[in-house]
């Protein structure tokens, strides 16, 4: 809402809550949340499938390289397979998503409108994402648990990409119809707009990725613990 509802442009984060929960009270603070979390386990399956599918396919059949002496670049390229393919799903969630939160209406045939700069956006996102964690492991041995990797590594993943988001969110609201990525990009810039919302953004990504991982970290150990006794019997 602070990225791409005009009347909210030159509000802090505290005047956006204050200004909604007083309108429209709870409801108003959950406003477009309800396609992140119907899609929320397709969007994450996907980025992480495509991910393993793709680092996987590399290892068996090409050399890894290090790039500028650190970066494994199975993990860059795989990083990158993983963000298109979380864009392909959640494109059409987040129209949603910000057309309700900004208060916009908005049709079927327009639910692929700004998927281009989605896919784009995270596939450096994630890319960001899977490089921190790498850089991470060899930083700190044994790496730093589940929940720590998962909200660092996706804040500073967010704080790479964010300006890409903000373009994002106001392609996707129907409030900048005719505007293109260059022009909306320029325009952040000029007017200070680049870094807009990464605050409660980043808030909700140290929760929500931190707490994905212990997820994902637990069902994978459940999942190898299966399929080993199912090797055993």
């Amino acid at each position: 809402r602070m990225q791409a509802h005009i009347p909210s442009s030159q509000m802090n984060s505290r005047q956006v809550f204050k200004e909604l929960f007083v309108k429209e009270g709870v409801r108003g603070l959950y406003r477009g949340g309800l396609p992140l979390f119907v899609g929320g386990s397709l969007i994450r399956s996907a980025q992480f499938g495509f991910y393993d599918a793709s680092l996987r396919l590399l290892q068996e059949n090409s050399t890894n390289y290090k790039l500028f002496g650190f970066l494994n670049s199975h993990v860059v390229i795989s990083g990158f397979v993983g963000g298109f393919g979380r864009g392909l799903v959640e494109a059409p969630f987040e129209l949603v998503k910000v057309r309700l939160q900004v208060q916009q209406d908005w049709k079927l045939s327009q639910i692929y409108k700004g998927s281009g700069i989605t896919m784009l956006r995270n596939s450096f996102l994630f890319s960001a994402f899977v490089i921190y964690i790498d850089i991470s492991k060899q930083l700190i041995e044994g790496g730093i648990g589940p929940f720590w990797t998962g909200a660092i590594c996706s804040n500073l993943a967010w704080l790479t990409i964010w300006p890409l988001d903000v373009v994002k969110s106001q392609r996707q609201s129907g409030n900048f119809e005719g505007k293109n990525f260059l022009f909306l990009l320029k325009h952040a810039a000029k007017n200070g707009l680049l870094f807009r919302g990464v605050v409660p953004g980043l808030v909700r990504s140290f929760v929500a990725n931190g707490s994905s991982m212990v997820v994902l970290d637990r069902v994978k150990k459940l999942l190898e613990e299966y399929k080993d006794k199912q090797i055993v019997n």
